[in-house]
């Protein structure tokens, strides 16, 4: 598939108390569960770090921000930035359970949008979304604005939201497992006795 896809690396993980892309599941740690399965389908993989020296053992193209410490949108425009590609899937990387498929799915429904956000139980993940890269500059205005939330961004742009009901025909795809993300110490163990599930 002709697009890259981004992984956010994140900042502080105060919540968490620890890096958040390291903690692992499984044997594997959440950033390389994350890699290795938009690997399968997408030509590029880039990783939005400022600690580049954590991640070598990943062997992708890493990426600093350009506006340090401004948080996800600072990431995204980033990402945007060094991508070769227009289409880019955008991933955080406090979600264990991506779907390469659901990825796909949000790609192929872009067309000219500038966007495509999920709204999953009314909730908007722009954090596993697609953009375009043509959308770059205004991402950096919104920064230099101290515009900083993703909403103040989709504001700005032509979103196509996509609610559970535009993804019903996908049953296979289980959405809250899709969208689950940890961000406290609870939330990593529930991540762990899921995925052992599995195995």
């Amino acid at each position: 598939m002709k697009a890259a896809a981004i992984i956010l690396s994140g900042g502080k993980s105060s919540r968490m108390g620890i890096n958040k892309a390291l903690l692992k599941i499984n044997e594997k740690t959440t950033i390389e569960r994350i890699t290795d399965t938009l690997n399968v389908s997408f030509n590029d993989i880039i990783l939005v770090t400022n600690h580049p020296e954590d991640y070598q053992f990943l062997e992708v193209k890493m990426v600093s921000d350009q506006y340090p410490g401004q948080g996800p949108l600072a990431g995204v425009h980033a990402g945007l930035l060094f991508s070769p590609y227009e289409m880019n899937f955008v991933a955080a990387c406090d979600m264990p359970f991506v779907s390469v498929d659901l990825a796909e799915i949000l790609v192929k429904k872009c067309g000219n949008y500038d966007a495509v956000i999920p709204v999953i139980n009314g909730v908007q993940h722009p954090l596993f979304a697609v953009f375009q890269k043509r959308v770059t500059d205004v991402v950096a205005q919104s920064i230099e604005a101290g515009r900083l939330r993703m909403k103040h961004l989709l504001d700005r742009l032509n979103v196509l939201y996509v609610t559970e009901k535009d993804l019903q025909a996908y049953s296979n795809i289980d959405l809250e497992r899709v969208f689950f993300n940890m961000n406290h110490p609870n939330e990593y163990e529930d991540a762990k006795k899921w995925a052992e599930a599995d195995f």
